[in-house]
């Protein structure tokens, strides 16, 4: 019977290739300046330049559009017995569809519902 294990002798095994390992030298060599401070990577560079012009177009378009008081002012209305905020959206918010009239209306007076009682105030908003 033949084994499969064969024998060597400690001193034919080659050793493993020893890999480079990082070594730090402290203070950087002769002449080397700390480096202070962050340094701009090519990614940062473009999330700057990105960052700028969306500021820019920002700035140009407040001026573009008259600035913030550009817009009409909102009218205050007081809710007839019987009239749903359908009905108002239809006829105070005309160039809206009447469900985005309604919508409109609802986040101006912060309402979370469609229902709206007799004498109740609500502001119109201008679009």
């Amino acid at each position: 019977m033949m084994s499969a294990i064969a024998w060597e002798h400690p001193g034919s095994i080659a050793p493993a290739p020893q890999r480079p390992r990082l070594v730090v030298i402290a203070g950087g060599g002769e002449g080397a300046e700390p480096e202070v401070g962050l340094r701009l990577t090519a990614r940062g560079r473009l999330v700057l330049l990105v960052l700028a012009a969306v500021v820019l177009a920002g700035v140009l378009g407040v001026r573009a559009t008259g600035g913030a008081g550009a817009t009409e002012p909102a009218h205050t209305i007081t809710v007839g017995g019987g009239q749903t905020l359908s009905e108002i959206a239809a006829a105070e918010l005309p160039n809206l569809s009447v469900d985005q009239g309604i919508v409109a209306i609802q986040v101006a007076n912060k309402l979370s519902t469609a229902r709206v009682s007799a004498g109740q105030q609500l502001v119109i908003p201008r679009g």
